[in-house]
C-alpha cells in the first residue's frame, strides 16, 4: 500500500502570488511539498544543523538578494574520501512573477537574507549519514539559499521598487566563492537542486561543468523541475502566463541558452521540455509523473476551477474521479513524450514514478530508507548513484499510476 503523507493546512494562511517549492501560487495548502518535505525531515532521527554563510564579496558584483541584502549558503564539509568532492544543491521556492508579489517576497526568506533561517537540517542527498545517503554521505555538501525568485536568472532591478533582480550574479558569486574555498581542487562534482531550483540545475548544468577541467567528473541532477507547458483543466496555460511574467520583469532572456532562443520565445526558453536536450552535461531527471506541485499550481489551480471542481482531486488524488485521473494520464503523456529525444542520450538518466509527490533527492523517506519509492528495486538514491558512478545505465519510468505501491504519496487535508 502506498505511504502517505498528510499535511494539515492551518487556517489563516495569506494568499500570495508566488510560486514554486514552498510558496504557492494561490494559497498556501499549495505550499505543499517542500514544506512537506521540510517536515518530514526533521521528523525523522536527528539530522545535522548547518549554520549559514554569507558571501560578503557578492555586495561589489552587485548580486544581492530581492532587497538588497547579502545572498548565502550552507556547507557541510567533506571528510574522509570525499573531501574533494562537492554535491551542491539549489534551494527551491518559487518565483516571483510581478511587482506586488517580489515587493512581498522581499520580505521573506525568498527574498532577502535577514529573514533565512541560520541554520537549517541537511537530509536526503545532502545527509552525512551513509545509512541514508550511501554515495554522497562525505562529500562537501553546499545548499545556495535562493532569494531572487527568478531561478537564479535574472539581472535587472526596479529602483521605484527597490528590487533587485540578480539571481545570475548571485549564481556567479557563490561559484566564485566557493571555488576558492577549495571546489577548484574538486575531483567530483554534482550540482542539483529542486522545484525552482531543479529548474536552475538544468539551465546552469553546462555553466557547472565549464568550471572544472576535463578531468573532473561532472553531472547534474534536476528533482521535480519538469515544470511542462500544459493546458490547465479550463484550457487556458497558468504556468506559461506565470513564466511569462517572471521572464519579462526579471529580463531573464539574457541569461536563457541562445540555442533555445534560436527556435523559441524567452518565455518557452524558461520551460525545461525546450531545454534538455540541448544540455551538453550529463543530467538526470527526477520527477514524479503526477507532479504534486504542477497539479495544484498548474493543471487545477483555483482559478482554472471555479466552480471547485477539482478541489478534492487536487489535495488527495484517490479522490479524482474517473475522468479527472483520464486528465491526469494525459499530463503523464506529455511529460514522457517531453524527455523522449533526452532519454536517447546514454550519459543521461532518468527517473520518473508514477506518485502525487515533489521533490524526492530531499526527503530520507524518498531518498533512502527502508520503504523508499523503488522502481526494478532500486532506491532513488541507488539509481541516482548508479548513474553518476557509470555503474549502471538508468531509465526508469514507470507504468501509470495507480501500479506502484511503493510511492510516498502527498495527500492534503
Amino acid at each position: 500500500m502506498a505511504n502517505l503523507l498528510w499535511l494539515g493546512i492551518v487556517s489563516g494562511l495569506f494568499f500570495s502570488s508566488w510560486v514554486g517549492g514552498l510558496e504557492g501560487y494561490y494559497l498556501n495548502e499549495t505550499e505543499l511539498s517542500l514544506l512537506v518535505a521540510q517536515e518530514a525531515s526533521l521528523s525523522v532521527g536527528n539530522h545535522p544543523m548547518v549554520g549559514l554563510t554569507l558571501i560578503h564579496s557578492a555586495a561589489a558584483k552587485g548580486a544581492v538578494c530581492l532587497d538588497g541584502t547579502l545572498p548565502g549558503y550552507h556547507w557541510d564539509r567533506g571528510f574522509g574520501s570525499g573531501a574533494n568532492s562537492w554535491v551542491i544543491n539549489l534551494e527551491g521556492g518559487g518565483w516571483c512573477n510581478d511587482i506586488k508579489s517580489c515587493v512581498f517576497r522581499k520580505t521573506t526568506r525568498r527574498g532577502s537574507s535577514n529573514f533565512m533561517e541560520k541554520q537549517i537540517p541537511f537530509t536526503g542527498i545532502l545527509s552525512n549519514d551513509a545509512r541514508q545517503n550511501p554515495d554522497f554521505f562525505n562529500w562537501n555538501r553546499v545548499k545556495i539559499r535562493y532569494c531572487d525568485g527568478a531561478s537564479f536568472t535574472g539581472d535587472t532591478e526596479n529602483k521605484a521598487q527597490r528590487l533587485q533582480f540578480r539571481g545570475q550574479r548571485i549564481w556567479l558569486a557563490a561559484m566564485e566563492d566557493l571555488m576558492s574555498k577549495g571546489m577548484s581542487h574538486a575531483k567530483q562534482a554534482l550540482l542539483s537542486g529542486c522545484s525552482a531550483g531543479g529548474l536552475a540545475t538544468i539551465i546552469h548544468c553546462d555553466e557547472f561543468r565549464g568550471l572544472f577541467p576535463r578531468t573532473t567528473r561532472v553531472k547534474c541532477l534536476s528533482d521535480a523541475g519538469l515544470f511542462l507547458d500544459a493546458a490547465d483543466v479550463s484550457g487556458g496555460h497558468t504556468l506559461r502566463n506565470i513564466y511569462s511574467g517572471v521572464v519579462g520583469l526579471q529580463e531573464v532572456q539574457k541569461n536563457l541558452p541562445r540555442t533555445c532562443l534560436s527556435h523559441h520565445d524567452p518565455t518557452s526558453c524558461f520551460f525545461p521540455q525546450n531545454l534538455i536536450a540541448s544540455v551538453r552535461t550529463p543530467l538526470f531527471i527526477l520527477n514524479a509523473a503526477y507532479d504534486s506541485w504542477q497539479v495544484q499550481n498548474s493543471l487545477a489551480p483555483p482559478s482554472a476551477d471555479p466552480h471547485g471542481n477539482w478541489h478534492d482531486c487536487r489535495l488527495n488524488h484517490a479522490k479524482c474521479t474517473a475522468s479527472q485521473i483520464h486528465f491526469l494520464q494525459g499530463f503523464r503523456d506529455q511529460m514522457l513524450h517531453a524527455v523522449t529525444a533526452f532519454s536517447r542520450w546514454s550519459q543521461n538518466g532518468l527517473f520518473i514514478n508514477s506518485c502525487f509527490s515533489h521533490c524526492q533527492s530531499e526527503r530520507p523517506d524518498t531518498w533512502y530508507s527502508h520503504d523508499s519509492p523503488v522502481k526494478r528495486n532500486k532506491p532513488i538514491a541507488v539509481a541516482v548513484g548508479d548513474w553518476y558512478f557509470d555503474r549502471a545505465g538508468v531509465k526508469d519510468i514507470d507504468c501509470p499510476y495507480p501500479c506502484d505501491k511503493t510511492c510516498h504519496n502527498l495527500v492534503f487535508k
